[in-house]
């Protein structure tokens, strides 16, 4: 009896030992965020309370935001499995995907739908990714696994006020100022084809069983994204 106490004793000592030698990895001093990391973070947040404003205008307190990102399980097993979306919001007239982007200066058409131009004040012109094509692949992903009468449309967002678009862009990208036009354009839309209401709790749930939303998941996420060339490469 007193002998496997013992070697229990022993055993949980290990472990607490080998929890404590852990133990720096999860107290490690976050990394810095870059310039362009915290111009991010500050365009999602303002989308974020844009979007909470808008959506309690028009569907009260039926609707659903997630505070933060949802990353995907969009390509499980393969070198990629995860994508991140910056808000995901449900209403009962849809799912809505956003990208945001708090570029300045001013955004044209790219010489194809994968790309646009952002000219700069002094005149320099810069190609980068749309942000309907960063969504893409997770609008797919959404439409394979969600219900089809749940409608889910993606837009692209640019936060600055230091932005402004040629009206030849595709109206599914937007300044944060046009987020309400266009959202109660789609409230309407949906509500005059006198289709169901789409539950949002239920939304919510199956969107949860492909996806995660935790901290640790998500950082996992960046820091492939970070640390990887190819990825990199498509998210300008």
């Amino acid at each position: 009896m007193y002998g496997i106490a013992f070697l229990f004793a022993i055993g949980f000592a290990i472990y607490r030992i080998g929890r404590r030698r852990q133990a720096p990895l999860s107290t490690a001093l976050p990394r810095p965020a870059t310039r362009a990391e915290l111009a991010g973070d500050a365009g999602e947040a303002a989308v974020d309370a844009e979007l909470r404003r808008v959506l309690a205008w028009l569907c009260a307190e039926n609707f659903y935001l997630h505070r933060g990102p949802v990353l995907l399980h969009h390509a499980p097993g393969t070198s990629y499995p995860t994508a991140e979306v910056d808000h995901l919001a449900i209403t009962p007239f849809g799912l809505f995907v956003f990208e945001t982007k708090n570029w300045t200066g001013h955004i044209e058409p790219g010489p194809d739908e994968t790309s646009l131009v952002r000219v700069a004040a002094n005149g320099e012109r810069e190609l980068r990714k749309s942000p309907l094509k960063q969504n893409h692949s997770k609008m797919v992903f959404l439409r394979s696994v969600m219900p089809g009468m749940w409608p889910i449309r993606s837009f692209g967002v640019f936060a600055s006020v230091n932005c402004t678009l040629s009206p030849a862009l595709s109206p599914s990208l937007m300044r944060i100022a046009d987020l309400a036009h266009q959202l109660r354009l789609c409230k309407t839309h949906y509500e005059c084809r006198d289709q169901r209401e789409v539950n949002v709790k239920a939304a919510w749930q199956a969107v949860l069983s492909v996806a995660e939303v935790d901290r640790d998941s998500i950082e996992r996420h960046r820091s492939r994204v970070r640390t990887d060339p190819v990825i990199r490469m498509n998210i300008p």
